[in-house]
């Protein structure tokens, strides 16, 4: 067979090249060759292959600002804490406390810490938040007066800090385990609270730094303890139903000012020694079953300047002592 003339071959072969090239066109990618267009503001984009994901955003998350509404000098975990306790904090705590919720603040840097705060006059409503009062384990002094609210356990880096802890007609309820946590304290009030304790040694036990105690109107039993820290300079355990003797222990407190034992159902004598407390400024022991004489020692007592022993069961007539003692104010038998 002869080959087909020229004059067919040539367009043939045009033919092929054109779609041999048209191919080859569409095959590449039309950015491939091409640089990105410059940016006056940002550096040239590298081509990624996978679809960023949220977390890989050049846009950085919003956070929430712990205080929007002021400048505080306070710590940010602190405030939000005040704020949990509906504490106003429109105006700097450190600065400006609030009449009614009083706050004491150190001199820390760049954030200072409360180690001081007063809750007064609460909403029944209120919840303690054991995440709040953890936060406010800096705090020295902690007082709650009117403040009927659920009472919650104490976290133990709060409790070991505290060297004052006040609670009058508040929290609802108290246990002696409870407050026994508090080791550091100098001073402890509790007044007008029910107190769900075995006795008063379970509560006072473990405080070896305490100098002022008082446990009042609190529903307590048992006795008085024998062993009361020689530090004691006030003592107030009225309004309870504590009863047996007043131990003679208790006049070995050198430094006690004040004793409160009003109310209660303790029986026997006052200790002969009693006068051995020569720093005794003020004495109830008034509305017990105590019986025998009013011991002639407490002559020697040069500051006592109250006395209160009515409606006991003592014997014979007031002390002519009594009438001897300048500083004395309100003898009463």
């Amino acid at each position: 067979m002869s080959p087909p003339p020229l004059p067919i071959l040539l367009p043939l072969l045009l033919l092929f090249l054109i779609s041999t090239t048209t191919t080859e066109a569409a095959s590449a990618s039309p950015t491939a060759t091409l640089p990105p267009s410059p940016s006056p503001t940002s550096s040239p984009t590298v081509p990624s292959t996978k679809t960023p994901s949220p977390t890989t955003s050049p846009t950085p998350p919003t956070t929430k600002t712990p205080f929007p509404s002021i400048n505080s000098t306070l710590s940010p975990k602190q405030l939000i804490a005040l704020q949990s306790l509906d504490i106003p904090t429109s105006k700097d705590p450190c600065i400006q406390p609030s009449p009614h919720n009083a706050t004491i603040c150190d001199s820390s840097s760049p954030f200072r810490l409360l180690i001081s705060l007063h809750l007064s006059n609460c909403s029944s409503d209120l919840s303690l938040s054991y995440t709040a009062l953890k936060s406010l384990s800096t705090l020295q002094s902690l007082s709650f007066t009117n403040c009927p609210v659920t009472p919650i356990r104490f976290p133990l880096d709060l409790a070991s800090s505290l060297h004052s802890f006040t609670c009058i007609h508040s929290l609802k309820h108290l246990t002696g385990v409870g407050l026994s946590r508090f080791v550091n304290l100098t001073d402890l009030t509790v007044s007008n609270v029910p107190v769900n304790t075995s006795g008063l040694y379970a509560v006072l036990g473990n405080m070896r730094k305490l100098r002022s105690v008082t446990i009042s109107n609190a529903n307590v039993t048992g006795y008085i303890p024998k062993h009361l820290l020689p530090s004691l300079t006030h003592i107030d355990f009225s309004g309870n139903r504590l009863k047996g003797n007043i131990p003679s222990s208790v006049t070995l407190l050198e430094n006690l000012e004040s004793l409160n034992l009003y109310s209660n159902a303790l029986t026997g004598a006052i200790p002969d020694n009693f006068g051995d407390l020569i720093s005794l400024k003020n004495v109830s022991l008034g509305s017990n079953s105590l019986s025998g004489a009013i011991p002639d020692s407490m002559s020697a007592i040069p500051e006592l300047a109250y006395v209160d022993m009515s409606s006991n069961q003592l014997n014979g007539t007031v002390p002519k002592f009594f009438a001897e003692m300048k500083k004395l104010k309100v003898p009463e038998s």
